[in-house]
């Protein structure tokens, strides 16, 4: 069996600390949003790519020793793609909120030993910028197997037990095993999983008695939480910002319902 490093995650000028993202509002739609223009994703794809940023991609492929800096080479493949995560007005049951929404663009990046990198990046300051470096490439290829499994659908991300699902024509499948466990082989309901996830994360939401008590929202006791400050930044596409944080390294951070910066080490598993 192979096995696979658990997510890292680092500042895109690994500085040593964390850049979260902050949760943006979504269009009040039943359906998804349709997502980031084809300008947005040029740019978040140019910043990406860009050399300060291939030069931080060759220090992070080279950070256990696996190859050097010099050697590793690293190539962005494909274009940007959004990133949805579950939406907690949709956990709240508040009438047409959407399921998920966006939450960064992700792009692949790859070595020369053929490591794999997703690059997050969002608007901020009037441009787009990576603030995030993944090991791993769950958010461009869950994009494809989703695109694969049910086309037009839209893929989403419940990242407080690592699920990946598409949802389309009322309906929410599954695209890995963890939400083969959640909602079964052959999905379900998009009324059901509301259901599901009103019961798990619902009295974790902001303003919840859970949240007042300094706990991220929908995480199990063992996670670490972080405090989390808003940097203001909005685009066409709805305000996709940045939150800052103080983050371990070595673990992928993730914004809990609560609104803190929580950390999880997440290990890649194929669907």
């Amino acid at each position: 069996m192979t096995r696979h490093l658990p997510r890292h995650l680092v500042r895109a000028a690994l500085a040593g600390s964390a850049a979260t993202l902050l949760l943006g509002l979504a269009a009040p739609y039943a359906t998804a949003d349709s997502g980031p223009s084809a300008a947005s994703r040029a740019a978040a794809h140019d910043a990406a790519s860009a050399p300060e940023t291939l030069d931080t991609l060759s220090r992070f492929f080279a950070r256990e020793g696996a190859v050097s800096k010099a050697a590793a080479d690293p190539r962005v493949r494909g274009e940007a793609v959004p990133v949805r995560y579950l939406s907690p007005e949709f956990v709240a049951g508040e009438k047409g909120a959407p399921v998920a929404r966006v939450e960064f663009l992700a792009s692949k990046a790859v070595s020369s030993d053929g490591q794999e990198a997703s690059l997050w990046t969002v608007r901020q300051g009037g441009s787009w910028q990576v603030v995030n470096i993944a090991t791993g490439d769950d958010e461009t290829r869950y994009a494809r197997v989703g695109a694969d499994k049910l086309p037009g659908g839209t893929v989403f991300h419940e990242p407080q037990i690592n699920a990946w699902y598409v949802q389309g024509g009322g309906r929410v499948l599954p695209l890995d095993a963890d939400a083969r466990r959640a909602v079964g082989s052959g999905g379900t309901s998009v009324a059901a999983y509301q259901k599901r996830v009103h019961k798990a994360y619902g009295d974790k939401l902001p303003g919840s008695a859970y949240a007042k008590s300094g706990k991220a929202g929908g995480f199990g006791p063992k996670e670490r939480a972080a405090g989390a400050s808003a940097s203001p930044g909005a685009s066409s596409d709805g305000p996709v910002t940045v939150a800052s944080s103080v983050a371990g390294a070595g673990a992928l951070a993730a914004l809990g319902l609560s609104g803190a910066a929580v950390l999880r080490r997440r290990a890649r598993q194929r669907g």
